[in-house]
């Protein structure tokens, strides 16, 4: 009679009955419920979880003149297109690249094999 040492019979039984499965990837995990702020003065006026210490408050918000003037101005919508940038910028060609690299996946994507 052949012996393999890898395989195992199956638990049959009274004993089998009283084990937990798992999941395919491991014991689940339960969620944590995180705090959310619901006072509109704290909103307002705080950056709300920017402490993350125990101690300690959130930053206060200052007025805008206490900010720098190129905050103002960042861009924060969509980039810009293609016929509005420089050429000879490393972005441009970044860009160029990018949208190649796009072209060519939905062309692939729409062969067969």
């Amino acid at each position: 009679m052949q012996h393999c040492a890898f395989a195992k019979k199956a638990d049959t039984g009274l004993l089998a009955l009283g084990k937990k499965k798992k999941g395919k990837l491991g014991p689940i995990m339960e969620k944590k419920v995180l705090p959310v702020v619901e006072d509109a003065n704290k909103l307002v006026n705080y950056v709300c979880g920017s402490n993350i210490l125990k101690e300690g408050e959130d930053i206060k918000i200052k007025p805008d003149s206490e900010y720098p003037e190129w905050l103002w101005s960042i861009r924060t919508g969509q980039p810009p297109p293609l016929s509005e940038m420089d050429p000879n910028t490393l972005e441009y060609w970044r860009r160029v690249r990018k949208i190649g690299h796009r072209r060519i996946n939905r062309l692939l994507k729409l062969r067969k094999f």
